[in-house]
């Protein structure tokens, strides 16, 4: 192996690569928490500055060397790719091209072999690689519009992609010269001195075992940490045979990587669902969560978010057994070294465990720790399957006849209507609750002039931030449906439903679903309505807004003209989905009179005009307002709507299906969400005077609170034939 020294321009760019190594761990901890961004730009500044010493140094010393040249390239790429990291989430995905580009090169360079023939030096690609560094830093700073900031990224991308052209045409125009010609005038591909490339895979690995267990979060400090996992895998290198010492390095470079995944996983169902990742049922969860950014910001940027992604895992499942193998095989070439290293770290671990406090979270086994958490939660998930199964059976009702059950509601239009993200944080303790609760009492008045009457109160989701469909199914079913593989578990049984219940009755019973774009034959078989409307089959010609596929006036002025119009026809036990008040909540639809909303071209225009969507993590007080008007408009909307089509024989349960993501409820807001019955019947409102709710459709802050599941059960109890 060629052998390298460290020279005064190379110890320069390491300084460089470990300042870059600091932007990553901050722009790691911005993902789930305070971004820093004062201070990742000046380091980033800091970096960028000392580009220019580096090569300054090399040529004043006489020290250029093809190796210095290569290793300050690769520390140039990862500080540009980390920067798109930070910078992607408020300015567009697409930024990650840039960051991408340079490790998209090498890679299609291992399926095409002409691609790795060194390219001549080129002054102008030098600048094209410092412009990418300082474009990404002031975007980072936020010192520029945002606008502004989106057209300097493409500018520079652009340059970037001219200059990597360049080299590719160049290489493609000599891929045919002899494998030994060296028509560039470049030494043979550099090989970086062992002792860094050992010290990088060691310093990788830690980086993988440190961090704590999922549940506890990552802060920058969590990397200071001394992994025990480290140290044992180390001491095997010292006792297996080289065979023994390679399995051994292998698979904890696969579990380090496979728990890497499940950190990130877990990091992100705390953060937006308030609740830890299931390995057994959430999986799911990935392609529904994929389709919400494809909705929300475009299928090329779900593309690419997937295809970052892919990368990344099958990057770690790739470097880290690789970074094992490394720093085995360094250990046993260097045993009095590694032995007297496993002592002093070894012993450091074992003070800190025994002093605890502070000095304890020294002393790390997060990866040991998530291991176990891992399996005692498959274990219980597994044995939840039991015990789901045994809740589903036990049904008091389910031998009683459905019109008995619904007598009091007979001849009603029974409306179960959901409204997107709204959780009690709308009516208390927030910035934008006023607000709400302005349009709540107006609302409140306007009813009651139009004769109807309503009582509220609060439910607890078994979701928080996102799994509308977990509600959904635990108030249909009367079953506590927190967790994928109950929901799949409930959606093959023959658990009677309301809908299915409504249905047996003699009531005609649709879905009215604007979010879904696909079939949904798992749910047609269990829930069993009649019909069931999506984006596809309701005539909307209109602009999407968002993620909302039509307003909500379009939502309840389709179902009406299709569903209530005419006498003629059976009662309705419907459900609709109000999903204007859906992440990211803007931009927001304008009111229209009933009689103009058509087929909805009448919305054309609309959300060029509206308030454009922010990141929330970024900019959490914008985000805040855009939710709090969503709110608002749903319900002017929907109060509108009544006032505007009475009918004493119509009963709606209108609920929150869950709290809004946290950065709009802040930490620990609980699980509540706001529920209310609206009617013109007195008797409605005499069936229910025992679920003591209050009056109006704000509850107040000592209203009853009760779970999800328990709807279902009192509904029929109220309304069965001995109820009232």
């Amino acid at each position: 192996m060629q052998t390298v020294q460290f020279d005064a321009a190379d110890r320069v760019t390491a300084t460089r690569a470990g300042l870059a190594g600091v932007v990553a761990a901050l722009t790691v901890h911005g993902l789930f928490g305070d971004p820093h961004a004062t201070l990742l730009v000046v380091i980033s500044t800091v970096a960028l500055v000392l580009d220019a010493v580096d090569g300054h140094v090399a040529r004043r010393t006489d020290s250029v060397t093809a190796f210095g040249a290569r290793f300050d390239m690769e520390v140039d790429a990862f500080l540009i790719a980390v920067l798109s990291v930070h910078v992607a989430p408020h300015l567009g995905w697409w930024v990650l091209a840039i960051g991408a580009m340079r490790y998209g090169y090498v890679a299609a360079g291992r399926l095409l072999p002409w691609l790795r023939r060194p390219v001549p030096p080129r002054h102008w690609a030098k600048v094209v690689a410092a412009i990418q560094g300082i474009v990404l830093t002031v975007a980072a700073s936020r010192l520029l519009p945002d606008a502004v900031a989106q057209v300097a990224l493409a500018a520079a991308l652009m340059l970037l992609v001219e200059s990597f052209g360049n080299d590719v045409w160049w290489q493609w125009r000599h891929s045919h010269d002899p494998a030994d010609a060296d028509p560039a005038g470049l030494a043979a591909r550099p090989v970086a001195p062992a002792g860094v490339i050992t010290v990088a895979a060691a310093v990788l690995l830690w980086f993988a075992l440190a961090p704590p267990r999922v549940a506890d979060g990552l802060a920058p400090g969590d990397f200071a940490r001394i992994p025990v996992e480290g140290l044992a895998l180390v001491g095997l290198a010292l006792a297996l045979p080289t065979r023994g010492r390679r399995i051994a390095a292998v698979g904890l470079g696969i579990v380090a990587a496979v728990l890497a995944v499940l950190r990130a996983l877990g990091l992100g169902f705390d953060l937006y669902l308030d609740r830890p990742f299931h390995v057994l049922g959430d999986w799911s969860y990935l392609p529904k969560g994929l389709e919400v950014v494809r909705n929300t910001e475009g299928g090329a940027t779900a593309v690419l978010l997937l295809a970052g992604a892919v990368a990344l895992t099958l990057g770690l499942l790739t470097l880290l057994p690789w970074a094992a193998l490394r720093v085995t095989r360094s250990a046993a070439e260097h045993r009095r070294g590694s032995v007297r290293a496993i002592v002093a770290l070894g012993s450091v671990w074992v003070l800190a465990a025994v002093f605890g406090g502070p000095a304890g979270q020294v002393a790390a086994a997060g990866s040991a720790g998530l291991v176990v958490d891992t399996v005692d939660q498959v274990r219980a998930d597994y044995a939840d399957r039991g015990t789901f199964q045994d809740e589903i059976e036990a049904d008091e009702y389910a031998h009683t006849p459905p019109a008995q059950l619904l007598a009091g509601l007979r001849g009603k239009d029974v409306l179960v209507v959901w409204v997107e993200s709204y959780g009690r944080v709308a009516l208390e303790g927030s910035s934008f609750a006023p607000g709400i609760v302005d349009v709540l009492e107006q609302g409140d008045r306007d009813l009651t002039t139009a004769g109807y009457q309503s009582r509220s109160a609060f439910l607890t989701s078994p979701t928080f931030g996102a799994g509308s469909w977990l509600a959904h199914a635990t108030l249909q079913s009367g079953l506590w449906v927190d967790s994928e593989q109950r929901y799949a578990q409930l959606l093959d049984s023959d658990r009677m439903s309301l809908t299915d219940a409504f249905g047996r009755a003699g009531w005609r019973t649709t879905f009215t679903v604007p979010a879904n774009t696909r079939d949904w034959p798992e749910g047609a078989a269990y829930y069993g309505f009649d019909q069931m409307y999506d984006s596809r089959n309701v005539g909307y010609q209109g602009p999407e807004f968002g993620y909302a596929s039509m307003p909500d006036q379009y939502t309840l002025d389709h179902f009406r003209r299709t569903e209530l119009a005419g006498t003629d026809r059976r009662p309705v036990m419907a459900e609709i989905d109000l999903i204007s008040s859906h992440h990211p909540w803007a931009p927001l639809p304008e009111s229209v009179p009933w009689s103009e909303v058509g087929d909805g071209s009448v919305f054309e225009g609309m959300p060029e005009r509206g308030e454009q969507a922010v990141d929330g993590d970024q900019d959490p007080a914008t985000a805040q307002r855009l939710y709090g008007e969503s709110i608002e408009y749903t319900w002017r909307t929907l109060v509108s709507w009544l006032v505007a089509y009475p009918d004493p024989d119509r009963v709606l349960i209108v609920a929150g299906d869950h709290q809004p993501h946290s950065f709009v409820s802040g930490d620990d807001p609980g699980h509540d969400v706001p529920v209310t019955v609206i009617a013109q019947d007195s008797e409605v409102m005499h069936r229910i005077a025992d679920w003591h709710w209050q009056r109006g459709l704000h509850p107040a802050p000592d209203a009853p609170v009760w779970p999800m599941d328990a709807i279902r059960d009192r509904l029929f109890r109220s309304f069965g034939s001995d109820g009232g």
